[in-house]
């Protein structure tokens, strides 16, 4: 009896792993928009849902680091559900103050660009898994705007 369990267990653990995931990429970050109180990084992120039901999205989390320094973090809660058997295309904005900005000057100054490092992690209630988060990571270059383009 005992052997027939551990089958039926190693049988369903193989299926388990086996099963297809939910599987995302950042697809871009750009500057959203620039105000008094700092500015808002819009990073697209593309997820695709293997399922046939739609599967809520619990939290997204955010890490954006620039020369080696988190300028920005949080979370964005419940921010809506992923389409069944399809692409969705999630907005994840980030808000950095202008305070660190003037912290980056070194940076800045040099290219007029911020090198960046963006983490976030999709974290999404699946069916027979619970809690599942997806990692995901880009490093690249964020243009800033000049006086040029705030006027025209």
């Amino acid at each position: 009896m005992s052997e027939l369990l551990d089958k039926a267990k190693n049988f369903v653990a193989d299926k388990l792993a086996n099963m297809k995931k939910p599987e995302a990429s950042i697809t871009d970050v750009d500057l959203g928009h620039v105000g008094r109180d700092g500015i808002q990084y819009d990073a697209k992120v593309s997820v695709t849902n293997p399922y046939s039901v739609s599967i809520p999205i619990c939290e997204i989390s955010y890490t954006l680091k620039s020369a080696g320094r988190v300028i920005a973090s949080g979370t964005i809660p419940d921010p809506g559900s992923l389409k069944a058997d399809d692409s969705t295309m999630l907005d994840v904005a980030v808000k950095v103050s202008h305070s660190i900005l003037v912290s980056l000057v070194r940076d800045i100054g040099a290219d007029w660009d911020i090198d960046y490092e963006l983490e976030l992690g999709l974290t999404m209630d699946l069916p027979l898994f619970g809690n599942f988060t997806i990692p995901l990571s880009q490093k690249g270059e964020i243009k800033l705007p000049t006086l040029k383009d705030l006027l025209f």
